[in-house]
């Protein structure tokens, strides 16, 4: 295959390679046509956990057809509920192949062998000492680090010494509206905010505290502060290898500066391969943790404070259904207008009840800071405990923020500037915004109120619950913000599908064509209902 010359705008070639893969993989697949769906025997291994994080709690968190499955012997399920499973758990295999790549751990010397494994699942067997896979690395993870790490030593700290000018920028002191783009500053650092700020911020915080105690938030607050370098770099990149389509419309992100930057060092087959991976895992992700995991989520925590949901989960689905068919369907102007009036909405909202909280308890602060510092070194639990507690801040860190995930500069790409080092400065902002602001705001209230460690919240933990955990938390304190709560896990919910269609969308127009836009807006919103 001749790479270098391959060209990814024949949309009727692209689809049918698409509709043949997608065939050959539901053939064989061992799940496709069985009555139960595949799920780990073993959930006491945390390996099933470290997929779960970012990518494989689409079809394993608390799905909406688990409740149909479990009495499906009992009566038959409809032809919707039918199609409903089957495409959760074809979404689940695929899902599972690739995360076993990209979530392979790293911290593999704690593994069980094979043999050992085998005969746990049976029962026949305890894991011994040493093998019981406490705690993992997963290599997408470890590799966002070493990244954070390098870029914000390759720029000497710009995440410090560059913060102030991205207030600038976002403030309009350099602003030129005859330059090339579509949204302005202000509004592409909050469509990318509206990708990043949401469950991971209400949910990820709470998990990660009662996973790795209160120092986990210390490593959160560190990769926050490291993904602001990775954050700059990518969507400086976006903008310098940003170009307008046939339509008029600006296109940027990792698949232009992957494809054509390497090809400028000579390694044009292997930027034209990344690609297209990189743009046909977005459209996965954002069909799933962008879009079906949202909204089932988001319902969790809703019908906690509106029990109507509960028994008419439908009704949910098809008002989110519409409420994003109507953004989406405008392209980036449109979704931009919305995110620029609903992120700083809903985080002034959840940033003032989380001020509340602690200004009435403003004694324990100092107290919570200790606990977090010294939970982050403390080796009690010896070296391998304090990894574990590294490697939860990390992690949580990673899907919070997306920091070089490569999907922010799609966004950032599309803004008006001529110097595409200044969207670089602007985008530095959001892993502070959304990592060492508002995460850590989170984590304060779930230390001072003592929920990760509450003995009557033990349930909620368990089932990894974490948005119920900080309702619970905030609830001790205000009475009425369960249903304030609600509002904003539905609006950051909402926010983050919209800004995630529009990747998803971009990447889809990179592989199809700029004439395949509505094909993927309706395919986006299918999803939007099955979540």
């Amino acid at each position: 295959m001749n790479l270098p010359a391959f060209r990814p705008c024949n949309s009727r070639y692209s689809l049918c390679v698409i509709l043949c893969l997608s065939a050959w993989i539901s053939f064989e697949s061992p799940v496709w046509g069985q009555d139960q769906a595949i799920a780990p025997d073993n959930t006491s291994i945390s390996q099933a956990e470290t997929t779960t994080d970012v990518l494989t709690s689409v079809s394993t968190t608390e799905p909406t057809v688990s409740a149909t499955q479990s009495d499906s012997s009992e009566k038959p399920l409809s032809v919707f509920a039918t199609f409903e499973k089957r495409v959760d758990e074809l979404a689940g295999y695929a899902v599972g192949k690739i995360a076993s790549v990209f979530f392979f751990d790293v911290l593999f010397f704690d593994n069980p062998t094979a043999q050992e494994l085998e005969q746990f699942k049976a029962g026949n067997a305890v894991l011994p000492e040493g093998h019981q896979d406490t705690f993992q690395l997963p290599l997408a993870v470890a590799w966002l680090i070493f990244g954070a790490i390098w870029f914000t030593i390759q720029m000497r700290f710009v995440n410090i010494w560059g913060f102030w000018h991205g207030v600038q920028v976002v403030r309009g002191v350099y602003d030129d509206h005859s330059v090339k783009g579509e949204v302005s500053h202000f509004q592409a650092l909050t469509a990318a905010l509206s990708a990043t700020v949401g469950l991971g911020n209400i949910a990820g915080v709470a998990i990660a505290i009662s996973l790795g105690g209160p120092g986990a938030c210390f490593w959160m607050i560190l990769a926050g502060f490291l993904g602001m370098s990775s954050k700059f770099t990518e969507c400086t990149l976006g903008q310098m290898y940003r170009q307008t389509r046939s339509d008029g419309s600006i296109m940027g992100g990792a698949m232009y500066y992957l494809s054509e930057g390497l090809k400028q060092k000579n390694l044009g087959w292997l930027g034209k391969a990344l690609a297209v991976i990189f743009a046909l895992l977005c459209i996965g992700g954002s069909f799933g943790g962008g879009n079906a995991f949202q909204v089932n989520q988001s319902l969790n925590a809703v019908q906690e404070s509106i029990p109507f949901f509960k028994d008419h989960r439908w009704v949910y689905g098809l008002s989110m259904t519409f409420l994003v068919g109507i953004v989406i369907i405008g392209g980036i102007k449109r979704i931009a207008v919305t995110a620029e009036k609903i992120v700083p909405f809903m985080c002034a909202i959840y940033v003032a009840a989380c001020l509340w909280i602690l200004f009435d308890r403003y004694q324990q602060i100092p107290s919570a800071f200790l606990s977090i510092f010294t939970g982050a070194f403390s080796l009690e639990a010896g070296f391998a405990g304090f990894v574990g507690v590294l490697v939860t801040g990390f992690k949580r860190a990673a899907f919070s923020n997306e920091a070089g995930m490569g999907s922010a500069p799609i966004a950032h790409s599309a803004a008006k500037t001529d110097h595409p080092v200044r969207e670089g400065f602007v985008s530095l902002l959001e892993p502070f915004i959304d990592t060492v602001v508002i995460c850590t705001m989170t984590a304060l209230v779930i230390i001072i109120t003592g929920a990760w460690e509450n003995e009557a919240y033990q349930g909620i933990r368990e089932a990894g619950n974490g948005a119920g955990l900080t309702s619970r938390a905030m609830g001790e304190h205000l009475a009425w913000f369960p249903i304030i709560l609600s509002v904003a896990v539905a609006m950051f919910a909402y926010s983050t599908m919209i800004s995630w269609s529009y990747y998803g969308e971009r990447c889809w127009v990179y592989l199809f064509g700029d004439g395949t836009s509505m094909v993927y807006r309706v395919l986006f919103l299918i999803f939007v209902f099955l979540g």
